[in-house]
């Protein structure tokens, strides 16, 4: 994977005749050594209909300066950007190249913007020598290669302060006191790239289309599939680069996303959403090899680590690993491989078709106290069928089946109530929040379960090995126990849940 480095940096407008201010009166700052001039040449590259752009990324390949080469930025937060580097080379690295795929996808990327800039550096460092930030003062021409505008060209002084690693925010603040003490005001612009497409683009007649608020269900139901699309293709870079919870909140985004397509079937047109709802639930069997096997192994490891080291008898964590390790599915690589192939592309392009051209119902232009209410609680009822089933049920594998089955539709509730939340405000919010309550306790439930056939699995292998299998006993019990106070715990959240107030709310 490409070199990663956290960019946290400031940019303020100039022109050719400022000069920067004292910086060593901005606090914690004790010198402000002048590192000379250099000459940077960076041609931006990008999909004809500006994707990456439009997604605030920024690819460049750039000459002059010590980290010259092919960059790829994504944005963290206001001024907070992860930069990925690759070494110079006449092509896009794969390596950048693939955590662009869920973006640019068939389309090619070309260069669109080229920046020629003349930078002026200064290092400002503490007392013992640190440095704590780098200060640059640029001034930039920019040229349009490609589209609107290709040929026009763009001129313009920025001053750029970017903190220096594992530096301390507060040096930014400091050194904005001074700036703007100094009548320097930050830039309108949150990166050069972004500057030179807005002033080498032609200026239209009008203001081209104008976002309108939600009006109908169906406008409503739109925007939430419509933002876990985005969801979905968002998070593509972070699952490949492994970021942390990566794979589960992307995983959440399709199943977000299916089961908005269930609810709301009145609204969509089946034909086209059920398809779509099969690739979704591929895509999250896939995401999920190792997700449930991870689950599971924090919580047989938690209960390993409480036990006294009394009744830790033979070699628990060893045989622990050992039977993680066997049952992990080398995921990771299946994970890349599944976001590089044709089928999950296609289904990204089959949601973008989808999300271009909605396949609207006719009850879609109800307005949407009317419409979505029923569907919420078309899910509420189902969920009470499932939690009628399982809890008249006595303890045994037949309740614990019923209660996953009510996990299932809980969490189908939950959703129903979090898409609606928008338009019906905090009835749905409160609908969700106490069906997430009951999701909670029967999955908990259910993992308890899973950690028993597990643990009954290790006591098996412990035995045939020569080893006691006493500890791997002792936690099934505490297990047991867990999944019996779940279930006596449940009766009271479920009638939370079902208040006949709190549906009623969702109707008014």
């Amino acid at each position: 994977m490409a070199d990663t480095q956290r960019e946290i940096e400031r940019k303020y407008e100039a022109t050719d005749d400022t000069r920067l201010p004292d910086l060593t009166r901005a606090a914690g700052v004790d010198r402000s050594v002048h590192r000379g001039l250099i000459e940077l040449d960076a041609v931006y590259h990008d999909t004809a209909d500006l994707r990456l752009a439009a997604d605030a990324l920024t690819l460049r390949r750039r000459t002059g300066g010590a980290d010259e080469g092919w960059h790829l930025k994504f944005p963290v937060s206001t001024g907070i950007r992860d930069e990925l580097h690759e070494p110079l080379a006449d092509t896009l690295p794969r390596p950048l190249a693939a955590l662009l795929r869920s973006r640019v996808r068939h389309a090619e990327l070309a260069p669109v913007v080229r920046l020629r800039s003349a930078r002026d550096v200064h290092h400002l460092t503490a007392a013992d020598g640190t440095l704590l930030a780098e200060v640059s003062v640029d001034r930039v021409r920019a040229e349009r290669l490609a589209g609107e505008g290709s040929g026009t060209t763009a001129a313009w002084t920025e001053i750029e302060v970017e903190l220096a690693d594992d530096g301390d925010p507060a040096v930014l603040d400091a050194v904005e006191k001074r700036l703007r003490k100094a009548g320097i005001r930050p830039a309108g612009s949150s990166s050069k790239l972004a500057r030179a497409l807005a002033e080498t683009t032609p200026v239209r007649d009008g203001n081209g289309p104008r976002k309108t608020a939600p009006h109908t269900a169906g406008d409503h139901v739109l925007a939430y599939v419509r933002k876990q699309i985005r969801t979905i293709v968002d998070l593509d870079p972070a699952v490949r680069r492994d970021l942390p919870d990566s794979v589960h909140k992307m995983r959440v985004a399709t199943r977000r996303l299916r089961s908005a397509f269930k609810t709301h079937r009145k609204l969509l047109d089946r034909a086209a959403t059920d398809p779509l709802g099969a690739e979704l639930k591929w895509l999250a069997a896939e995401l999920g090899l190792d997700r449930d096997q991870e689950v599971l192994d924090e919580r047989l490891g938690a209960r390993v680590e409480a036990l006294p080291a009394t009744l830790t008898l033979g070699p628990v964590r060893g045989r622990l690993r050992a039977w993680s390790a066997a049952r992990r599915t080398g995921s990771r690589r299946r994970i890349i491989d599944v976001l590089d192939g044709t089928r999950y592309l296609d289904l990204l392009d089959a949601l973008d078709a989808l999300s271009a051209d909605p396949p609207l119902r006719p009850a879609a232009r109800r307005a949407p106290g009317k419409a979505l209410p029923r569907a919420v609680l078309k899910d509420y009822e189902r969920l009470a069928r499932r939690m009628e089933h399982a809890l008249e049920h006595p303890p045994g594998p037949e309740r614990d089946t019923a209660m996953h089955e009510a996990r299932k539709a809980a969490k189908r509730a939950r959703y129903a109530g979090e898409s609606a939340r928008p338009a019906l405000g905090k009835p749905a919010k409160r609908f969700a929040k106490r069906v997430k309550a009951v999701q909670t306790v029967l999955g908990d439930h259910q993992d308890s379960v899973v950690a028993r056939e597990a643990l009954r699995t290790l006591a098996i292998q412990s035995h045939a090995a020569g080893e006691t299998a006493f500890t791997w006993g002792l936690l099934y019990g505490r297990e047991e126990a867990a999944a019996e106070a779940r279930e006596r715990e449940l009766p009271e959240v479920w009638a939370r849940a079902s208040d006949s107030v709190l549906r009623a709310d969702l109707k008014h």
